[in-house]
């Protein structure tokens, strides 16, 4: 039987690169002259920490960072934004976490979805992706078309197509 798998991943090399390029971007802007503003991207948590002065420099460090995703072809809907935090004397630390898989709730509104919509396919929850299964690959590439045409809150891939 047909089948393909449906996930949610972020390549780590061109996040980083787009990291890189956002934090040298800033740090080259006239409004950041004398500033002690840091973006660090840890790539065993998948997490990204802003730290800096005011709010103003964290939404630019922010929009830099969604602007360069874009640039580099990332969603940047699988940026989870956190709340802000006080840290040390008057500085700001945010931490954006970079969603890897999908969750239970996401999965379980997927399958619903695919179930819904009375295509002949089976899907299936495997860890933290979704397995579709049918007769025909044009069924397969219909469930395909319904998930690219709803939003689930993060950016899905569709993998590992088999006949």
């Amino acid at each position: 039987m047909p089948t393909f798998d449906i996930v949610s991943k972020i390549d780590g090399q061109t996040l980083d690169n787009a990291i890189n390029t956002a934090k040298k971007e800033i740090l080259n802007r006239y409004d950041f002259n004398d500033s002690k503003s840091t973006i660090d991207l840890d790539k065993k948590t998948n997490e990204i920490t802003i730290i800096t002065e005011n709010d103003m420099r964290l939404k630019a460090i922010q929009d830099s960072i969604i602007s360069r995703m874009v640039k580099q072809h990332l969603d940047s809907s699988a940026l989870d934004f956190g709340k802000e935090q006080y840290a040390a004397g008057n500085m700001i630390r945010k931490e954006i976490k970079v969603k890897e898989g999908i969750d239970k709730e996401t999965s379980k509104k997927l399958v619903k979805k695919i179930k819904d919509s009375g295509l002949k396919v089976q899907a299936s929850i495997m860890d933290d992706q979704v397995r579709v299964q049918g007769k025909k690959i044009d069924d397969l590439q219909a469930v395909i078309s319904l998930c690219r045409g709803e939003n689930f809150g993060q950016p899905l891939q569709f993998i590992n197509m088999r006949d």
